[in-house]
């Protein structure tokens, strides 16, 4: 990704604490964080279609869905894109 910001590679077992990382560019860490991001969106995406499915959340419970499903989204079209342009 392109822009310079915190990105999340996790939790540490240890102390629960999640970790983050400002990763340069092709990187090691950036990859990390990628996956990281894909493997979070994945997930969230599996428990949203399990709500969908289910047919008896409120309109208000699926809102609360939306920022997290807005973050996901947001760092996999960054992911896509800098794939894309080559950084």
């Amino acid at each position: 990704m392109s822009a310079r910001r915190f990105r999340s590679v996790g939790v540490d077992p240890a102390t629960g604490k999640e970790a983050f990382v400002v990763a340069q560019p092709g990187g090691f860490l950036e990859e990390l964080a990628d996956a990281h991001a894909l493997k979070a969106a994945a997930v969230l995406a599996t428990v949203v279609g399990a709500v969908l499915e289910g047919g008896t959340a409120s309109d208000v419970e699926l809102a609360a869905f939306v920022p997290s499903l807005h973050a996901a989204l947001e760092e996999c079209v960054g992911i896509m894109a800098a794939g894309r342009n080559g950084v």
